[in-house]
């Protein structure tokens, strides 16, 4: 299906790209979302063999009924499907529409028309393969904190010519109020959000979206590829769970009424279908599934400094809590029911003679162990609070426990569930995921058998292990951590970028794309990494 892109004018893209930039480099969100018409480009996602969404905002003194337009041309000299929507007010004047009665595994041309005969800039989206399918190639990105940054991994992947599908994990953005994080000193010039203050009310989270999505990398990026998403935490706030999030307090008001905030901005703002979880078929080659772990079922993350309150021995409490509480299977992360569509959905792909089975979620799945040589990594003019941490990641690691209990380290009995059913349905499984800012490759195993390989991707901008372990080589840092840790097979602990994933029939092919730098809007990359894994071995392939 590649071949497509031969027979696609090249400066077609690029004249597409540039229109986008003309029109929507918009200097600040407040601007965008003063002015009046079609303010934040076009978007598109949930693609099937036959439909897919189209996004647009079109802000008005009143709603506004919009025209939709495909064509397999860029000129639309022949219009091949469409319809109406209305960008309405209570929606903060964005409109989606599903079109179908399209082809399978096509590119379309799109645009929205309001009643006064302006269009919005021209979109270009696709549909997924139906039947044999040989080639289907995924971009994967999370974690894009504004302030942190230019989303160059975003702007690089936009001007590629082998991508079918962009994979959003989340962190589509951060609720941070401005000088949190990062701090004021770490902001990158120019990169300011609105509003300034951490997002909690309805208008805070829509005005927070408009600021990110006035950026001309990640407008260019959903003017040019359908993507499919899903939030993480910081679309609503962190290390969120069913019933709260660490940085959520009283004085913020009812996390019930915050919670439904965020989702409904996350609706409206983006090309999105509204169920919390869903799949997609590519043909006989792939069954993505893209579940929801943070506020359906989500228990609340175990914190080890809770656990040792007033507890003298400390590595007694921990070999204890390790042998019990950790390991309840009562404990949830994803839910019953959903836990019983994605297994079930498992079995019927490969029933179906579907080649691959790929799980975009968000969270990393495989199991990271704090390295002993980390303990000399933070420096001694480290505050005593951070010193407490190191000592009891330590303690907590000779306990065989993880490093991060808010991953699915910390719901090991949901991780082993999850890991089984694919087992059981002879499942090739691909994990994608996101959530870390690090770059990771692990091979997934349960009851001591292969179960399937993870695609851990690097974040578009925030930082990683490197700002924390400053003088610490990456090299120095993969290297005891995959000394700990014995399912990673490779790690990145110190660039920004995104990933591609390359099916074919009897491969996948993972590469990590790491950016020059994110603080210069430059979009040169400084270096590439592959991996691969054959059908049928659940591993990665040797080095």
């Amino acid at each position: 299906m590649h071949q497509l892109w031969g027979e696609m004018d090249r400066r077609l893209l690029i004249k597409l790209s540039s229109a986008g930039l003309a029109a929507l480099a918009l200097p600040g969100a407040a601007q965008a979302m003063a002015a009046q018409g079609f303010t934040h480009s076009v978007a598109s996602g949930e693609p099937g063999p036959d439909s897919v969404l189209l996004w647009t905002r079109y802000a008005a003194p009143s709603d506004t009924r919009l025209t939709v337009e495909l064509s397999e041309t860029s000129d639309f000299a022949r219009v091949v499907a469409g319809g109406s929507v209305t960008a309405a007010g209570d929606r903060d004047h964005t409109a989606k529409l599903t079109v179908s009665g399209l082809q399978p595994g096509r590119w379309y041309y799109y645009r929205f028309i309001a009643p006064d005969g302006t269009q919005s800039p021209t979109g270009r989206t696709r549909t997924l393969p139906q039947g044999r399918t040989r080639a289907f190639t995924l971009a994967l990105f999370s974690c894009s904190n504004l302030p942190f940054g230019w989303f160059n991994a975003y702007g690089h992947a936009a001007a590629r010519q082998d991508i079918d599908l962009c994979v959003h994990v989340g962190d589509y953005l951060y609720e941070y109020k401005a000088g949190d994080y990062p701090a004021a000193k770490d902001i990158v010039p120019g990169r300011l959000v609105q509003p300034t203050h951490e997002i909690v009310a309805l208008a805070d989270y829509r005005l927070r979206y408009a600021s990110y999505r006035a950026d001309p990398d990640l407008q260019r990026l959903h003017q040019l590829f359908p993507m499919i998403a899903q939030w993480d935490d910081h679309e609503f706030a962190n290390d969120v769970w069913k019933g709260g999030a660490e940085n959520h307090n009283e004085g913020e008001g009812s996390w019930t009424d915050r919670a439904a905030a965020a989702e409904r901005a996350h609706s409206e703002w983006m090309p999105v279908a509204d169920t919390r979880w869903r799949d997609y078929q590519v043909g006989d080659l792939a069954t993505i599934f893209l579940p929801e772990t943070r506020v359906t079922a989500r228990d609340k993350p175990f914190d080890l400094g809770d656990l040792l309150k007033g507890k003298r021995d400390v590595p007694a409490t921990l070999k204890q809590f390790a042998e019990t509480g950790y390991r309840d299977p009562a404990r949830q992360l994803m839910g019953e029911v959903q836990e019983q569509w994605l297994f079930d959905g498992f079995a019927k792909s490969v029933r179906g003679g579907t080649r691959w089975q790929v799980c975009a979620q968000q969270i990393v799945m495989g199991s990271l162990f704090t390295p002993p040589e980390s303990r000399n990594w933070f420096g001694a003019d480290q505050p005593d609070y951070v010193k407490r941490r190191v000592e009891i990641s330590q303690l907590a690691a000779r306990a065989g426990l993880p490093l991060n209990m808010d991953s699915w380290d910390g719901y090991p009995a949901a991780r082993d569930r999850l890991l089984a059913a694919a087992q059981r349905a002879d499942a090739d499984l691909v994990t994608l995921s996101g959530d870390s800012h690090n770059a990771w490759a692990f091979d997934l195993t349960h009851d001591d058998r292969p179960a399937g390989i993870e695609v851990g991707g690097h974040s578009v901008t925030s930082p990683g292990f490197e700002s924390y372990t400053r003088g610490i080589s990456d090299a120095v840092r993969v290297a005891a951590l995959r000394g700990s840790s014995p399912q990673l097979k490779w790690a990145n602990t110190q660039d920004r970028g995104y990933v591609t994933v390359a099916l074919t029939p009897d491969r996948v092919t993972a590469d990590w794309h790491s950016v020059a730098s994110v603080r210069e809007h430059d979009l040169k990359l400084s270096g590439s990494h592959r991996m691969t894994t054959m059908r049928g071995t659940r591993k990665y392939d040797a080095a």
